[in-house]
């Protein structure tokens, strides 16, 4: 196969690079890359992947698209407000470069759909803002040989590597254990500098297109810091570990297993069942841990605020033999509340998925 007149045009910068040429643009058309999010990461991942000439962009995303994704989601615009990211995100690539396909997961990954997802694809690309997708994800790439170009942002602060790869580390070697459930909020309960994620998803995509042609050296065994305060970038060496549960020379991790309950996550209801129970009149304690401020902006009318920090002093409030579902602004506190609720004794306790965004 060779490249036609257009895309010799197209790809003209590309193909006077010696590292590159027309047989790099050609592996380059015929990858297939798969893009976990259509967020924060996601956003200027696939945007030059998608100009870079990737032939298939798979993308995973279930979200839709809200105003106060657009200080960083670069990939959406206001007009796209309430419609799927997904279908957002392919118009948007589409437009740049209408000879690529865009292949759309409309699923939340877990345990049951992550190998057959990921194994249609060449190279990963981890765009996730949560532990136990980072772990289903590194798991699925190491069980199906699949690099996995990683990135995470928080603040002020980024970091990037690529794992899973044949002789190098993966996600575990870095973070054996996950931390304990809250204690590292989320993006949309401690904030990001919009910029970050951009400076951090080309990173991955740099990755990306360098694992596809084979050139350079890539972040495999090493760590990428970036502190956009300081404007300095820092770099850790990193080691497979040998006794990896997961990529090690005796691997206990065979198989996927239940990402929530291994990061120490509570089980989880939709936003659409809890409606649904609500519509039904169902005997259920709905219970917001948000502060009052942001209980007064927006809220479930059915909801009993109690804030976080006062829920180990309230815990006479709150009836043991009723079912509960707690909730916040994202999930990340509501997922410490649940912890907290567990340990004092209460059984029947659930954690609305992605808070009162998601709602």
């Amino acid at each position: 196969m060779s490249l036609s007149p257009q895309e010799l045009d197209r790809y003209s910068r590309h193909i006077m690079l010696p590292e590159v040429g027309v047989e790099g643009q050609l592996k380059l058309r015929n990858a297939r890359v798969l893009c976990i999010g259509a967020g924060g990461l996601g956003a200027p991942l696939s945007l030059y992947l998608a100009a870079a000439g990737v032939g298939t962009l798979g993308i995973v995303d279930y979200d839709t698209v809200s105003a106060s994704n657009l200080q960083r989601q670069v990939i959406h615009g206001t007009k796209d407000i309430g419609r799927k990211k997904l279908d957002s995100a392919a118009d948007t690539l589409i437009d740049i470069n209408p000879a690529i396909n865009i292949v759309r997961h409309e699923v939340a990954l877990n345990s049951s759909n992550a190998l057959d997802i990921i194994a249609q694809y060449d190279v990963v690309a981890d765009g996730t803002d949560n532990f136990p997708t980072r772990y289903l994800v590194n798991d699925a790439c190491v069980l199906t040989g699949k690099p996995n170009a990683y990135g995470s942002i928080f603040r002020f602060e980024g970091q990037a590597s690529v794992f899973a790869t044949e002789d190098g580390p993966c996600y575990r070697c870095l973070y054996p254990e996950p931390p304990p459930p809250g204690l590292v909020p989320s993006c949309a309960e401690g904030g990001v500098l919009g910029i970050l994620p951009g400076i951090i998803g080309l990173v991955q995509a740099t990755e990306v297109v360098k694992i596809i042609l084979g050139i350079g050296d890539t972040l495999k065994g090493r760590l990428l810091l970036y502190d956009a305060l300081g404007m300095r970038f820092r770099e850790l060496k990193l080691r497979k570990n040998p006794e990896c549960p997961v990529c090690g020379a005796n691997p206990s991790v065979t198989k996927l297993i239940d990402y929530h309950q291994f990061c120490g996550m509570p089980s989880e209801i939709l936003p659409t069942e809890v409606k649904a129970k609500i519509q039904r009149n169902d005997d259920f304690l709905l219970i917001d841990v948000r502060e009052p401020h942001e209980y007064q902006a927006r809220n479930i009318p059915q909801a009993v605020l109690i804030p976080l920090g006062e829920l180990p002093k309230r815990l006479d409030e709150i009836d043991r033999s009723r079912n509960i579902v707690i909730h916040c602004k994202s999930g990340m506190r509501s997922a410490k509340a649940c912890a907290i609720l567990r340990e004092n004794g209460y059984v029947q306790v659930l954690n609305m998925k992605g808070g009162i965004d998601a709602w």
